[in-house]
């Protein structure tokens, strides 16, 4: 018998946390459920869940404490769901450690679609850590990161050194959202200027080379004020 998935949620609110547990549970999932930071964080250490749903405004600490605190430890995957749609805020969560960002109200379909991403690209880490070198395919795109190669339906698409920094760092970490922060510290150093001007030209370049209509993209969504989104590899779902 194949071991269930467990999901830790920490909500406050009792129908947005019952509604989460009742869908995961229908998808046979396992469940655990606590209403306050303090409790959330017990919960996590002494069980060690598969994934954790996070809510932001708990009553008696601040989500964004509870995912640095994690982070110090482990790297189970944290989805916040929040009320809260700042970008500002979104930002602040990813960058703090958060795997993805979900606000309220949600749909199931959604829910589980991010669940999924979340957990594949955590074992996936798990069972390559030697920053997973295997191709990356999706829709008729493959990058051979060994042969630092990418094709689309057989054609070779030529990017230059940094437009190929870009979309590796996101196709590696397909179905996530990676923050423009993240990926301007990675592709041009941590003295870089955070001014996003240079990541939008490049990634306008980078479009125009694999879209068939750059205004509405195939591989590479944007979320606003936020960051990029790679379609997810297909070898994971």
């Amino acid at each position: 018998m194949t071991q269930k998935i467990t999901v830790l949620i920490i909500e406050d609110e009792k129908s947005i946390c019952d509604f989460m547990a009742k869908t995961l549970g229908a998808h046979d999932y396992k469940t655990n459920t606590a209403h306050t930071g303090k409790e959330g964080l017990a919960i996590m250490t002494s069980s060690l869940p598969d994934l954790v749903l996070l809510d932001l405004g708990l009553p008696d600490m601040d989500g964004i404490d509870i995912i640095k605190q994690t982070r110090e430890w482990s790297s189970i995957p944290i989805i916040v769901i929040s009320a809260r749609s700042q970008e500002k805020e979104k930002v602040e969560a990813l960058d703090a450690g958060a795997d993805d960002y979900i606000t309220k109200p949600f749909g199931t379909f959604e829910l589980l679609a991010r669940i999924r991403t979340a957990i594949r690209h955590n074992n996936k880490i798990v069972d390559d850590p030697i920053n997973n070198n295997r191709p990356y395919s999706a829709s008729g795109m493959v990058i051979d990161f060994e042969k630092r190669k990418c094709t689309i339906n057989g054609s070779e698409i030529h990017f230059t050194r940094v437009e190929y920094k870009i979309v590796s760092m996101l196709a590696k970490n397909s179905g996530k959202v990676i923050t423009y922060d993240s990926l301007i510290n990675e592709v041009w150093g941590p003295y870089a200027d955070d001014n996003n001007r240079i990541l939008r030209v490049n990634m306008a370049n980078i479009r125009r080379k694999i879209e068939e209509n750059p205004g509405e993209p195939k591989y590479i969504f944007t979320e606003l004020g936020v960051g990029y989104r790679m379609l997810e590899d297909e070898n994971l779902v």
